[in-house]
């Protein structure tokens, strides 16, 4: 069947810089799956630590489904994230030796199943994000400038 994707967070390219990506999947309840069906999903604040040998992602709001009732949990509540515990392991290790983050960057659907792609992230100095402006400007003017030659 494919991907599909479900949510993407914008911001934690602009924030940081993607070492390396993992995808991995995500313990839900049913309405949680239902509201992200619908698109009821945010990454913008979220992140990832863990706890105990397990990897959980905070601050991940999924809107309450609106035919839930008692069933909806907390839109802001912790979620499992459901990876090897090597892979958790050596995440936890590049995490504590060299400073870095795990951010949410995307959540997918892959075939039935809901799927997060994390990032291993170091975060940007003010000069980097102009820097990352200033490229972007330049290669936007010379595209502007291409297509109208072109013409």
């Amino acid at each position: 069947m494919g991907t599909k994707l479900i949510a993407e967070n914008r911001q934690a390219r602009h924030e940081y810089f993607i070492i390396e990506s993992f995808e991995a999947g995500i313990e839900l309840v049913g309405t949680e799956v239902k509201s992200i069906r619908k698109g009821g999903v945010n990454l913008k604040d979220a992140w990832c630590s863990i706890d105990k040998g397990e990897m959980f992602v905070k601050q991940m709001h999924i809107s309450p489904y609106e035919h839930g009732n008692i069933f909806n949990r907390d839109s802001l509540r912790p979620r499992r994230l459901l990876m090897h515990k090597k892979e958790i392991m050596s995440l936890l290790g590049k995490l504590k030796m060299q400073g870095l983050t795990l951010i949410p960057i995307s959540m997918y659907f892959k075939d039935s199943k809901v799927k997060l792609q994390l990032g291993l992230c170091k975060g940007k100095q003010l000069h980097d994000k102009r820097a990352d402006e200033a490229a972007r400007s330049a290669k936007r003017e010379i595209d502007r400038a291409l297509k109208s030659n072109n013409k």
